[in-house]
């Protein structure tokens, strides 16, 4: 799923996180790719990793896997999330949530990347990006009556 903000989010995001400085450069990335997260999470990948052996597309939907098992389970991640989205116009409230994501990930994450992530995972909403990860459930119909 590739979810691309719009400008005014856009502006939105970098008025909030504007004493945030790591989200400077997430969102110039944001902003140079016409909103679109995932090539925004492709440049801030490789210029902070190097290019990866197996791919940057594939680096995108396993950084989004592995967060998944971190995160969709996690009701201290899921409180800060649903607060800022009772609050969107709280840049404390937004900057916490990435902070929480950098903490609970079991791969050491650029703060840059990290609001990357978390815009994406705002603009979709968290249980639409718990279930869209899931791997247990890709492919499966469920049982017939």
């Amino acid at each position: 799923m590739n979810a691309q903000l719009t400008l005014d989010e856009i502006k939105s995001a970098r008025e909030l996180l504007k004493e945030y400085e790591p989200a400077n450069e997430a969102i110039d990335a944001v902003e140079r790719h016409n909103g679109n997260l995932e090539t925004s999470f492709e440049e801030l990948w490789i210029e902070k990793n190097g290019q990866s052996a197996m791919g940057v597309k594939k680096i995108w939907q396993t950084t989004l896997d592995v967060l998944r098992d971190e995160l969709c389970g996690n009701e201290g991640f899921r409180a800060r999330l649903s607060d800022y989205t009772k609050s969107p116009e709280n840049a404390v409230l937004l900057t916490a949530a990435i902070t929480s994501l950098m903490a609970l990930a079991a791969i050491p994450l650029d703060p840059s990347i990290a609001t990357i992530i978390i815009l994406y995972i705002v603009k979709i909403g968290l249980n639409v990006y718990c279930k869209y990860t899931d791997v247990s459930d890709k492919g499966t119909l469920p049982p017939g009556k």
